[in-house]
């Protein structure tokens, strides 16, 4: 394989670290990819039915929002299954081997709990999203003219998502610590 194949493939591969849940979270990747492509092709149709039929939608925008916001979410929990995520790499590369281990764990370890903490407070959020204060099931709406449930199938998904983080970091601080 070439390095310049590598460098293709290494994006598109959960880290061995992973695990199953890892690369199950890589395989959807391109289903959220789809999603930005939708986006494109939402806002294109916007544009033609706004400028060239003087007929806008009233769902496009918010369909947008809504297809971008989850991508986003999603690309967070990808890039931890990846290894793609921010890193100081000035102080992370002068480590040894056995020191960058130590801090795989330890900043693996440091995620999950963060992840359990905000998971936490949107489960929170998602308490007044989903569930009327007299304790009926209703979808937070946006309140526009085509009033989808896009806020609360968001804050929803931000838990979901949450979830999955913490236990992905937790995979990882584990497999870290077994690695020799």
């Amino acid at each position: 394989m070439s390095d310049q194949e590598e460098q293709r493939d290494t994006g598109q591969k959960a880290i061995p670290e992973a695990g199953l849940l890892g690369r199950m979270i890589v395989s959807l990747g391109t289903l959220f990819s789809c999603a930005i492509v939708l986006s494109a092709a939402i806002l294109i149709v916007e544009v033609a039915m706004r400028y060239l039929f003087n007929s806008p939608t009233v769902w496009a925008h918010e369909t947008v929002i809504f297809l971008t916001a989850i991508t986003f979410l999603f690309g967070g929990l990808y890039c931890a299954s990846t290894n793609k995520h921010i890193r100081v790499v000035l102080i992370y590369d002068a480590l040894s081997p056995g020191l960058r281990r130590v801090f795989d764990v330890a900043i693996s370890i440091a995620c999950a709990i963060a992840s359990a903490l905000f998971s936490w407070a949107g489960w929170l959020v998602v308490e007044r999203a989903i569930w009327t204060p007299a304790g009926d099931f209703r979808l937070e709406t946006s309140g526009s003219a085509w009033n989808p449930p896009t806020p609360g199938l968001l804050k929803l998904f931000l838990l979901g998502i949450l979830i999955l983080m913490c236990l992905q970091f937790a995979i990882l601080a584990v497999n870290y610590a077994k690695k020799k």
